[in-house]
């Protein structure tokens, strides 16, 4: 294993991190006693395998359903300076009721503190304003560390690049996890904050949200070789020494295999990325035309400012995703996400362009004329059954 100094914690991380939200048993709270044999096995031989790989950093949530009481049967096994535990609690408006919260999440890990907390979902400005606000969510943190059972105090987020930024530069938070991979660069600038405030960076779901690459068609495979699209994608994250560690949502112990092979290759990153990034350039304008690769981007109004509250540049995105890469199952997953999905993945579906008029907020786009049609196309091409993140189901 590698490791990267995570910004002022000064902790030593492993370049991957064993996320904890796919192999609990249930995405809602049961009983111990409900919990099958056969899945605790399982969950205990992933975390003895991440820590034989010197994964030594297990990332969880109170919001993981089962998963930090089936944590904490196998954590406290392990000595506790070897591990780097982390846990999330979602900001709300009752500090009090945070603070209860956060106190189930530490007595079923079993643990008397947590190396990492996170305020989870910093989504929007009302969650941050729970955050920040005096007397808040991360005051009750900041008591928590005071009281030894938090080391550093960090932040999740879902949410658009400004209000991730904004959070960053109140200066609060030792570390941020956000989403950062190739084929969703946008977060970009809000790790170039978190490096300027020397805070550690974690980046979430890098395969799954990253383009569901345990699965890849045919395709993305082609155009990464010699690499598998997941290791180009670990390749990619890690190239940047701004980033420091990646969460491998593993559900059984050979899912870090295929990971594993970016660690050898990671010196060499500058010789062996820029032929398979040229490539994939190529084929996004082969594709989808440069005029519209370099400029579809441009002056697209956020959702809050559309008629419908349509989410105009995720839909583009995923329609430019599906076209140019065949990551179709991909993209029709995150879109059939929106308008079910708060503000976890905000906005609205294209299925009601007939009822809106988009031509004020498309007015400084250069590509006004083609985007409805696009929205269209990219509905009647996406649209589907309904999709409910995990939580949800």
């Amino acid at each position: 294993m590698l490791y990267r100094r995570f910004g002022r914690t000064e902790l030593q991380m492993p370049v991957f991190s064993c996320g904890g939200m796919r192999y609990q048993f249930k995405w809602q709270d049961v009983s111990w006693s409900d919990i099958p044999s056969d899945n605790q096995k399982n969950l205990e031989a992933t975390i003895h395998r991440a820590i034989e790989l010197g994964i030594n950093h297990i990332e969880t949530a109170r919001g993981y359903g089962s998963s930090e009481m089936q944590l904490g049967k196998i954590l406290p096994k392990f000595p506790r300076e070897q591990l780097i535990v982390q846990t999330k609690v979602s900001p709300v408006a009752d500090a009090k009721e945070f603070r209860k919260t956060f106190e189930k999440s530490l007595k079923y890990l079993q643990l008397d503190y947590v190396d990492l907390f996170s305020l989870h979902g910093i989504n929007d400005a009302e969650l941050l304003e729970y955050s920040v606000r005096p007397g808040g969510c991360l005051d009750v943190a900041k008591q928590l560390q005071a009281e030894g059972k938090v080391r550093f105090i960090g932040f999740s987020t879902h949410g658009a690049t400004d209000l991730i930024v904004q959070a960053i530069n109140t200066n609060q938070f030792d570390y941020v996890n956000l989403h950062w991979y190739y084929i969703n660069q946008w977060n970009w600038p809000a790790i170039l904050a978190a490096t300027r405030l020397d805070m550690g960076v974690f980046i979430i779901s890098p395969s799954d949200k990253g383009g569901k690459l345990y699965k890849p068609p045919q395709k993305l495979v082609n155009l990464c070789e010699p690499l598998s699209p997941m290791v180009f994608n670990d390749l990619f994250c890690l190239s940047h020494s701004q980033v420091h560690t990646l969460s491998l949502g593993a559900a059984k112990p050979q899912d870090f295999d295929e990971h594993l092979k970016t660690l050898a290759l990671l010196d060499e990153s500058s010789e062996i990325l820029p032929p398979i990034l040229a490539r994939l350039e190529e084929e996004a304008i082969a594709t989808l035309g440069e005029d519209w690769v370099k400029t579809w981007y441009l002056n697209l109004p956020t959702w809050e400012h559309t008629p419908g509250d349509i989410n105009i540049p995720v839909i583009l995105w995923l329609w430019n995703l599906a076209h140019a890469y065949d990551l179709v199952d991909y993209a029709k997953t995150r879109y059939n996400l929106m308008g079910n999905a708060s503000h976890w993945f905000p906005g609205n579906k294209a299925d009601k362009l007939h009822e809106v008029d988009l031509s004020q907020c498309l007015v400084l786009s250069p590509q006004a004329q083609k985007i409805p049609q696009i929205l269209a196309k990219a509905h009647e091409m996406l649209g589907g059954e309904e999709v409910k993140r995990l939580s949800q189901s």
